[in-house]
């Protein structure tokens, strides 16, 4: 075209751009006829789609470019932001996709080459709504009451996608998008762990900009921004204390003024449960983070930063025991112990949820090993931990132990690595209380001293306790193992001290220094060595060794060894004593062994399992032995979703003990007991004939008097969980106890004090009431009919 014409169209453009509503006008101006145009090039859909993008980011970097009639790039970045942000609520499905691209290039490049009136005019107004409700925001509470909505459900909604469209799909990790974000990550973490506790669109969004945010970011603010999300430190806003978060009618969330909550047991309650909350979020999300090695670094900080609240501990004085100590004293006492008990319930959620493939390298390993030696030689096994901290210390050289047995497979560079651990173990060698793990902390010197040239007999047998090797099979790599590769979930015992425990355990079939200890089963005469080996091992004292034991006994199930069926009931037997154990590790396994034994012989253990369950040992406490009902009842539901619709033959059985779990004085077992009910009953559907009177009858008694909330809340969880397992069939199988089921369910909404249970009441409603409209309104489905008239 002519220049004439250039300037002349451009002055046209600027002067409608600048116009109220001009920057929507002049984006479809510009892009009209798009599709139809790209949508006759049939085959070159690639091509088309690439020229697609590029012309939107060419009206995106247009709209970003001042013109010249404008006064000041202040008043263009006035009028024009707003319109720019309102392009991402584009509703059209046609157009929304060429409008998004377009506000998000425009953004990115204003944010690039304006950033403080890019910050003023884009980020602020976009970011508001989080802001709005922070722990750093200065809200006027006094003025506002108790469930005030100081952010609507669709603001926030539309907040959220958003944000997902700006920073996740624009991708740009620029440092001031990346700083605006970081201000209201607390926000959006704590709106995450909401939605993943509820029914909520926005919990997919939200962890996709977190997962974004930590992917980008470089890994020491990572880090720094899991530890302020783990509430560690303040170096990210969360939400303000004194805001909530609400369900919203149409999937969503709102954000509201809470309520004081008056009674203190109450108020620790939500506190502890709000916490558990996050710390479980935050482990899921981490999950998703360990390919690129964030999950590992981040447990390691977290090890460090239990040794370093130790180190605290021991250096501060205890206000409550010295009178002198100031009041202040005694806050900061308390806030120590607090953060002390966070990093614990931290480490323990990664270590249950992450553990598997939390190491991608060697150098996290080195970092995990030098943190537990650090603490080893910082604080030496004594006091009323001193067991833990043996069996801790013991795993970490073992795992030592096991790397250096793979010496052929090492580089010389993995050499290197493993060098910064020579200082520790130099010092246990030194200064640890017992001779044995000294002497190993020297074997381990030396044969990483040497490149694994020189290797003690001590070292391969710490390898072989962790690999599950037997003894002298020497420096057999793990690469060349097969089968027995080292995992953080099969760390076994691997000092010689524990090697010395075995051997007298074998000689006298009876588990060493444990109280009551039942003697280990003798395996039959005509066993393999092999399986008797893992029968004994089953009684180890060491926990890791136990559990190693008793998940290769389950394999053995799995593989349908011959030998291992055949003593399927001494394997029985092993698992049920190994389910009372302490350690999470080893009755979990033997909760996992179990499972997989009622699957292949239902006939056979589930009677076996039902009797426990409804009498557990004799002998125990009481606490204990409702915890041992509470893992026996994990296995029956194990067993009842592997069986499938084969679980009907046992139907009557599994309720009828359910139902005496759900009359237990213990509430804990109480709740448990109600929630397998619950998924029991979903299983089997239709199936459950006649029996449904009686829980519904338990039911709604236990919902509306018994005095715990959790119990009434397993209660209403039922009836959830029957709805859903139903789904059209409600009114045929609930036809007798429909009516009752809905009264019940008001009456909860009505008069129950508790949010979580009301929660579940209403989302019974609901499923009840999308049942009832597919009957009542079935959809209307056209039909062709031929009719052969006489």
């Amino acid at each position: 075209a002519p220049a004439w014409l250039r300037r002349l169209c451009g002055h046209l453009l600027s002067e409608r751009l600048l116009r109220p509503g001009g920057v929507q006008a002049v984006v479809r101006g510009i892009l009209e006829g798009t599709d139809g145009e790209w949508g006759a090039l049939g085959g070159a859909g690639a091509e088309a789609a690439a020229l697609d993008w590029r012309k939107c980011d060419a009206v995106g970097k247009i709209l970003a470019a001042c013109p010249q009639q404008c006064l000041s790039l202040e008043d263009y970045y006035r009028q024009v932001c707003p319109q720019i942000l309102d392009l991402l609520h584009i509703q059209d499905k046609v157009t929304a996709r060429q409008f998004q691209r377009v506000a998000t290039t425009t953004l990115l490049t204003m944010a690039r080459e304006q950033p403080e009136l890019a910050e003023r005019h884009l980020l602020q107004p976009l970011l508001a709504p989080l802001r709005r409700c922070s722990e750093a925001a200065e809200l006027a509470l006094e003025d506002l009451t108790a469930g005030a909505v100081l952010v609507p459900e669709a603001e926030l909604g539309s907040c959220v996608e958003d944000l997902l469209k700006v920073y996740v799909v624009g991708n740009d990790s620029w440092s001031l998008l990346l700083g605006s974000l970081q201000s209201v990550l607390g926000v959006l973490f704590s709106l995450y762990s909401f939605a993943k506790q509820n029914v909520s669109y926005l919990r997919s969004p939200c962890q996709d900009i977190l997962l974004w945010f930590l992917e980008k970011a470089e890994r020491e603010q990572s880090l720094a921004v899991l530890e302020g999300l783990a509430r560690l430190s303040s170096h990210v806003p969360t939400l303000h204390p004194q805001c909530q978060l609400r369900v919203g009618s149409e999937g969503g969330a709102a954000i509201v003024v809470g309520e004081t909550i008056s009674d203190e047991d109450e108020a620790l309650y939500q506190k502890i449960s709000l916490e558990q909350c996050h710390v479980e979020s935050l482990v899921e999300l981490l999950s998703h983070c360990q390919k690129s090695g964030l999950a590992g670094d981040f447990f390691i900080h977290c090890l460090k930063e239990l040794t370093q609240v130790a180190e605290e501990d021991e250096e501060a004085p205890n206000p409550a025991v010295e009178p002198a100590g100031s009041l202040l004293e005694l806050e900061q006492s308390q806030a120590r112990q607090g953060r002390k008990l966070l990093v614990l319930q931290l480490v323990a959620a990664l270590c249950e949820g992450v553990s598997d493939t939390v190491f991608t390298d060697i150098v996290q390993v080195q970092e995990f090993l030098a943190a537990v030696l650090h603490r080893a030689c910082a604080h030496p096994a004594r006091g009323p931990g001193a067991e833990v901290e043996v069996q801790t210390l013991a795993m970490a050289m073992g795992l030592v132990a096991a790397v250096l047995g793979g010496a052929a497979q090492l580089k010389s560079r993995d050499f290197v690595v493993l060098k910064r651990l020579v200082p520790l173990l130099e010092e246990l060698s030194r200064t640890y209380p017992e001779p044995l793990t000294q002497e190993l902390a020297s074997d381990l010197c030396i044969t990483i001293c040497t490149h694994g040239a020189c290797s003690p007999s001590t070292v391969g047998a710490a390898a072989d306790g962790v690999l599950g090797r037997k003894p002298g099979m020497g420096a057999q790599s793990p690469a060349a193992a097969p089968g027995t590769a080292p995992s953080p979930s099969s760390h076994g015992h691997s000092s010689p001290s524990a090697h010395r425990d075995r051997s007298k355990e074998q000689s006298t079939g009876r588990e060493p220094g444990a109280s009551g200890a039942s003697a280990a089963p003798r395996a039959d005469s005509l066993a393999p060595a092999g399986l008797q080996e893992l029968l004994v091992a089953a009684y180890d004292p060491q926990p890791p060794g136990r559990a190693a034991a008793l998940r290769r006994l389950t394999s053995l199930v799995t593989q349908r060894d011959p030998e291992a069926l055949r003593l399927q009931e001494k394997l029985l037997q092993v698992f049920l004593e190994n389910v009372q154990h302490e350690d999470a590790f080893v009755y979990l396994s033997a909760i996992q062994g179990i499972a997989l034994l009622s699957s292949e012989y239902p006939e056979r253990i589930l009677p076996v399992l039902l009797a426990q369950y409804e009498r557990p040992a004799r002998g125990t406490e009481d606490a204990m032995a409702a915890v041992t009902r509470m893992k026996l009842g994990e296995v029956l539901m194990r067993v009842t979703r592997a069986l499938g619709d084969m679980v009907f033959q046992h139907r009557e059985p599994l309720i009828r003990a359910f139902l005496r779990g759900a009359r237990d004085p213990d509430s804990a077992l109480r709740a448990s007991s109600l929630s397998n009910l619950g998924e029991l009953c979903q299983h089997l559907g239709f199936q459950l004939g006649s029996i449904i009177q009686e829980v519904t009858c338990c039911v709604t008694a236990i919902a509306r008097t018994d005095p715990e909330a959790e119990v009434r809340r397993a209660a209403v969880h039922v009836v959830v969980l029957l709805l859903r397992g139903l789904s059209e069939k409600v009114t045929e199988v609930l036809r007798d106890v429909l009516r009752d089921l809905y009264r019940l369910l008001k009456h909860v909404v009505t008069a129950e004090r508790d949010a979580a249970t009301v929660l579940h009441a209403q989302l019974a409603l609901e499923e009840l009431d999308t049942a009832m409209r597919r009957v009542l309104f079935p959809p209307q489905t056209l039909e062709k009919k031929i009719v052969v008239l006489p």
